[in-house]
């Protein structure tokens, strides 16, 4: 063929043409695969919608966890660290994993190590991590380093330094419905009365981060079983779990039919499941350990997080100094129902998710709860600690409490004690 189309100029020229439409195409193929040899992915996987190509072959990233795989909490960051890694086509050289890395001066040498290791970008997962993190961040301008559940990324004025968090009130209360259905049940099959809809909550530290968490979820029970009341009790740590299993016996001894957590360890679910009383987790599903008392479970999604920043650093884009995802971003989740869950509990769930989407619903509306016997309808939070800042802020208004809102901080400050929960202690 191409012997006969040599004999005449035309049909060298019609050859040409057609040889170049077979390249383009099969430049066009490889870009749409993504080429293994510059790891890029394409960008309308991005959680920011772009249709843009990232480059992603020179990104290294390092991971710093506060505990190992045990750890429901570090196995959530961990799972979302893999997820992300896939889904933007990162080889395994490109991403590093420390842990278990302490509250303490471990975790600066952990990040100047990452930093000096050539990672662009730097993630830790704990609370207390954060003062060592903005050291680092001081003395290693051209690295990003990101924060969860911080608090001083709005004050620090540094453009590598970031919180984020996700709004994971909303998820907790969603667990609450859940909760809420099983009181109920319990009720109408004569298991409890009215005045016994009680619930244990076993949190680690009186933080805003687990008043709101267990507030959030009482919350959510008492909107679809208005008798319940809660005890909560604390630990003094994220994950013991030993103190967490007799934390929890403790409130099931104390009248608690029902148990939730804010505590890392699978010491309250499986006191539980001893019990016989249903339970609600945090961070993951447990069933596959209570599989007869486990009803949901919420959990932070932070693969989204971490897919935007590193798509950030990739691109050059600034990464927002506070972040905070959502239930509609994907970054606030509820595990599959267990097989202990009231019957109707996914339909309560679904509406109570879409109204909480569409504006419909506020988890903290004032109208659903009150402190000290009357309504909040002003509340100023601590939410600035630099000297420089005016130190509180408004935080009520269209009706409800704003919280994690990123136009103050993306980090939890609803701290409010309010009517019909009981706390057992405060040490901690």
């Amino acid at each position: 063929f191409f012997q006969e189309v040599r004999s005449t100029m035309c049909k060298k020229i019609f050859a040409l043409c057609l040889a170049a439409i077979m390249v383009c195409s099969l430049f066009a193929l490889a870009g749409c695969k993504g080429g293994d040899t510059t790891n890029t992915t394409d960008a309308t996987k991005s959680t920011d919608g772009g249709d843009a190509t990232v480059d992603y072959s020179k990104i290294k990233i390092g991971f710093i966890f506060l505990h190992d795989d045990k750890s429901t909490y570090d196995l959530n960051f961990m799972k979302a660290a893999k997820a992300a890694q896939e889904k933007l086509g990162l080889s395994d050289d490109q991403v590093i994993f420390k842990y278990p890395v302490d509250e303490s001066s471990a975790c600066y040498d952990a990040a100047a190590d990452l930093a000096d290791q050539g990672c662009n970008i730097v993630f830790a997962d704990s609370f207390g991590h954060e003062p060592f993190i903005l050291q680092a961040a001081k003395e290693f301008p051209d690295v990003q380093f990101c924060h969860a559940t911080g608090t001083k990324a709005h004050t620090a004025n540094l453009s590598n330094f970031h919180n984020a968090f996700a709004s994971i009130y909303d998820g907790r209360y969603l667990a609450g419905i859940v909760a809420g259905m099983k009181l109920n049940e319990m009720i109408a099959n004569g298991d409890i009365t009215k005045d016994q809809a009680k619930m244990g909550y076993v949190g680690a530290y009186t933080y805003a981060e687990v008043m709101s968490g267990y507030t959030s979820f009482f919350l959510g029970a008492r909107s679809v079983c208005p008798s319940v009341t809660m005890d909560v009790t604390f630990t003094g740590s994220w994950y013991d779990e030993t103190a967490e299993k007799e934390a929890a016996n403790k409130l099931i001894e104390g009248g608690c039919v029902l148990i939730s957590q804010h505590a890392d360890s699978m010491g309250a679910p499986t006191a539980c499941e001893t019990a016989g009383v249903p339970n609600v987790s945090y961070n993951g599903s447990t069933e596959a350990a209570c599989p007869n008392t486990f009803l949901v479970s919420s959990r932070v999604n932070w693969e989204p997080y971490f897919e935007y920043a590193i798509k950030c650093v990739a691109d050059g884009t600034p990464i927002d100094t506070d972040w905070c995802g959502t239930l509609e971003t994907g970054s606030v989740e509820l595990s599959d129902l267990g097989a202990a869950v009231a019957d109707g509990t996914a339909e309560a769930v679904e509406a109570a998710k879409a109204d909480l989407i569409a504006g419909k619903a506020h988890v903290y509306d004032i109208t659903t709860f009150t402190v000290d016997g009357k309504t909040l309808d002003s509340y100023e939070a601590d939410i600035d600690t630099d000297p420089d800042y005016t130190p509180d802020h408004e935080v009520v208004s269209d009706g409800y409490f704003h919280e994690s809102d990123v136009a103050f901080r993306s980090a939890p400050y609803f701290n409010v004690r309010i009517d019909g929960i009981n706390l057992l202690d405060e040490q901690y």
